[in-house]
């Protein structure tokens, strides 16, 4: 099976369905870093560096044609997430951003994949519900003769350290098609939930703006004084509401919502979902369990199930960035390997 990655950033999605064994043949994203992030670690591939607006169903078509497909494709979009996350709910309705599902039907009309997989905020599912995007697009889904389910994923409930819910859906050509059974959690053998320290517990310690030698992207952002004094008075797992009086922010202290900010995590649970601030302390529940600092490049990457040998390219904010916009790897590879096993019982019970 071959996969083309639209909207690829540095590649998430890729390498959890390169995991799932799944071919990996053209990343598409107009980012620069993420770019040089893809091409690195998927020497095969191919990349296309811009914009999907700018770009025609025909472009593709040296690494898709479709009078020689002899294999099965998947066409997999992680369109930005940014116009549909709570943050920017209260924003105007111009981002033109909203439509980016609709251009990637243009590329899904023309050459029908067997399969398309779309992971995305929850928002996604629920702006202008009738006519916003989601809806639009399961329509056209449906007129091109493919079966589909959505549905609201738990991240963590997919081998992921991290409590992200996304809206994920899958479609096929060749049949109904049914969601993956969780692998972790409540509905599953594996009643414990993968924890920050499973993923993060190996690495060597780092102080606040510290790069170490040998290990690539284990890097943290400095630290002021006041924001050092700030984490080394936060308990492994809290919050802001630790500190003594003189460290509160004034912005704060009449101010009851945002907890998450300024926070440690836990070590024996989930993560809260990474961002694309994900390694600086002020903007989320960042913080090291245990070291005084923010969690570096690589340990974001560890908590995205990314392999040790994935190097990010670019600046400390930019890698960081690319990180916290990528779909977590083992839940893409589970996705991954359902539409791998559904293929299988179709061409079983074409025999």
């Amino acid at each position: 099976m071959i996969f083309y990655d639209f909207f690829s950033g540095c590649g998430g999605t890729s390498q959890g369905m390169r995991e799932a064994g799944l071919t990996i043949k053209l990343g598409i994203d107009f980012d620069r870093d993420s770019a040089r992030t893809y091409r690195k670690n998927f020497p095969r591939a191919r990349f296309i560096e811009g914009d999907i607006r700018s770009l025609r169903p025909k472009d593709i078509e040296p690494y898709v044609s479709k009078s020689s497909r002899r294999h099965p494709i998947v066409f997999g979009a992680c369109a930005p997430c940014q116009p549909f996350s709570k943050q920017r709910r209260d924003d105007g309705q111009s981002d033109e951003r909203k439509d980016l599902l609709g251009e990637f039907h243009r590329f899904v009309r023309s050459y029908l994949p067997e399969y398309v997989f779309i992971e995305n905020v929850p928002g996604l599912q629920s702006v202008d519900d009738e006519k916003g995007p989601f809806s639009s697009f399961l329509a056209l889904l449906t007129r091109l003769g493919y079966w589909h389910a959505h549905q609201i994923v738990v991240a963590s409930h997919y081998g992921v350290p991290q409590h992200r819910r996304r809206l994920v859906l899958i479609a096929s050509r060749l049949g109904p098609i049914e969601f993956p059974k969780p692998t972790h959690g409540p509905n599953s053998a594996r009643k414990r939930l993968p924890s920050v320290w499973e993923a993060i517990g190996h690495l060597p310690a780092i102080s606040a703006g510290e790069i170490h030698p040998s290990i690539p992207n284990h890097q943290s952002a400095n630290l002021s004084e006041l924001n050092l004094r700030r984490i080394k008075a936060t308990r492994v797992g809290g919050s802001r509401a630790d500190w003594p009086e003189a460290l509160v922010l004034d912005c704060h202290r009449a101010y009851d919502g945002h907890t998450d900010v300024y926070g440690r995590m836990p070590k024996n649970a989930p993560a809260s979902a990474l961002t694309t601030r994900c390694i600086s302390l002020s903007n989320g529940r960042f913080g090291h369990p245990t070291q005084h600092r923010a969690i570096s490049v690589r340990e974001a990457a560890c908590l995205q199930n990314f392999p040790m040998n994935f190097e990010f390219l670019g600046s400390l904010q930019s890698t960081g960035r690319q990180v916290g916009n990528a779909v977590p790897v083992k839940m893409a590879k589970v996705f991954g390997l359902a539409i791998g096993k559904h293929y299988r019982a179709y061409r079983k019970a074409k025999r």
